[in-house]
């Protein structure tokens, strides 16, 4: 397999055969043997790590995910079942942890992690500050794209589509129905805005534990939810010869007229295969 070496590295390995006389004998597959484990280990001095050997066995073609196994034309049904499924994995800590991405006005983007709430024909549900990074980007952009990856699954689900506020009620209902620690956080952190050390937000926390000791915690006006109008949903499914399967939900427009491969599906969606 071919390996790269930067020009640093191959410099700092002429000068080892100077004046290490034991690597300068070794024979020749020898040295490269020691080179490119030296390559793989070592980023501290501003190598480039090579990890094109880094693979992992996915499904074999008889576990391939073929049209017919779908549970449902509608892709919301059709995440259900994922997600029942990924729910009962004892290898899967949180099923309904994903990657969130968003952008901003001019289209820079950022991701993160966050958890997902609730899920309908309606979308995909999520709580977070309304002043935060993803908050203002949102504001500004409101789009963003889903990624669900459950690794012993060998499966994918990305969702894209617009997003909206929840109305105010359903984010305080919510609110009030997490642990009363959480709730304090969610007030204590003003979330991505920069704070002197750590000390700081344990003493607005323990301040605010002993405020709401024996009262309700107000919701504060800069969290609640977001809901994700799919347009968009890919089913993913990782194949060890990499021909992996992906099929695609999308929403049919009014007046389009079904394109080549695809084929109608349930709820104003149509579906099809893509190459992986």
């Amino acid at each position: 397999m071919r390996r790269i070496l930067s020009a640093k590295l191959l410099n700092h390995f002429s000068l080892l055969g100077k004046t290490s006389p034991s690597q300068h004998c070794l024979p020749a597959w020898k040295q490269n043997t020691f080179a490119l484990n030296f390559c793989r280990k070592s980023t501290t001095d501003g190598t480039t790590m090579d990890l094109s050997n880094m693979r992992k066995k996915y499904k074999g073609d008889a576990e391939c995910f073929e049209e017919s196994q779908l549970v449902s034309f509608d892709p919301i049904k059709q995440f259900g079942n994922w997600f029942d499924e990924a729910t009962k994995c004892p290898e899967i800590g949180e099923a309904n942890a994903m990657c969130l991405a968003t952008a901003n006005r001019d289209g820079r983007p950022s991701a993160r992690m966050v958890l997902l709430k609730g899920y309908s024909n309606e979308g995909f549900r999520f709580f977070s500050n309304y002043e935060s990074r993803k908050g203002t980007e949102l504001e500004s952009n409101p789009n963003a794209c889903l990624v669900f990856y459950w690794e012993p699954l060998n499966r994918q689900i990305r969702i894209e589509g617009s997003v909206e506020r929840i109305p105010f009620q359903s984010s305080c209902d919510y609110f009030h129905s997490r642990p009363k620690s959480s709730q304090i956080g969610a007030v204590v952190s003003r979330q991505s805005t920069p704070v002197p050390n750590r000390d700081y937000l344990r003493q607005k926390n323990a301040e605010l534990e002993e405020k709401y000791k024996d009262k309700e915690v107000p919701m504060p006006d800069y969290w609640g939810g977001y809901l994700v109008k799919p347009h968009l949903i890919e089913f993913w499914q990782g194949q060890t010869n990499r021909l992996h399967d992906r099929i695609v939900f999308t929403r049919m427009k009014e007046g389009e007229k079904l394109g080549e491969f695809q084929h109608e599906g349930e709820a104003g969606w149509v579906y099809q295969r893509l190459a992986p």
